[in-house]
């Protein structure tokens, strides 16, 4: 209970300089919401420009809810299938075994809105944010993996001793965008 003057915390309000106004990103899922922020965006940015060209308008409008259509997008980041068979590789000749492995790997759109399945960093939220504002200039974040597992392989080095080695890096766990 005891109340502080804002101004000595270093705050410095709304009618403070445009320098010093602070921002914040949040995430809705109820499209409602989106739909009126992106409006409100909009509109202030139609308020900025309206001394410019049309075509310039053109060129430099905000996306709306419409431009996100879900159904012309690829998937979302996600991990997918893929084993790697040794004697493909023509490796059969020096690795014993495993005869392959199950390495899985990461593809998909990082796309806004992420969602909390997409193990997306901070970075990549901002990222996503900024795409949305200037995208011929900053590209979607990437979909990668976030976690790695190892993977143990018999082997015969160059002097045809048999080697047992843990190669880490080899598996992916889980994909995010970053």
């Amino acid at each position: 209970g005891r109340s502080i003057n804002v101004k000595s915390a270093g705050l410095v309000g709304r009618h403070g300089p445009q320098s010093k106004q602070p921002f914040m990103v949040a995430f809705f899922k109820a499209s409602e919401v989106l739909l009126r922020s992106v409006r409100a965006a909009n509109n202030k940015r139609k308020n900025q420009n309206r001394n410019k060209s049309t075509s310039q308008q053109e060129s430099s409008r905000m996306p709306s809810v419409g431009d996100y259509n879900t159904s012309e997008q690829k998937q979302a980041c996600k991990k997918h299938e893929l084993y790697v068979s040794f004697r493909d590789l023509g490796w059969q000749d020096w690795i014993i075994a495993p005869e392959g492995y199950a390495a899985f790997y990461c593809d998909g759109e990082c796309s806004f809105p992420l969602n909390a399945h997409m193990n997306a960093t901070n970075h990549a939220i901002v990222q996503t944010l900024v795409h949305l504002m200037f995208p011929d200039h900053v590209p979607k974040p990437c979909c990668a993996p976030t976690k790695l597992n190892a993977i143990s392989v018999l082997y015969f080095d160059d002097s045809s001793n048999v080697i047992l080695k843990k190669y880490r890096n080899m598996v992916v766990r889980s994909c995010g965008c970053h």
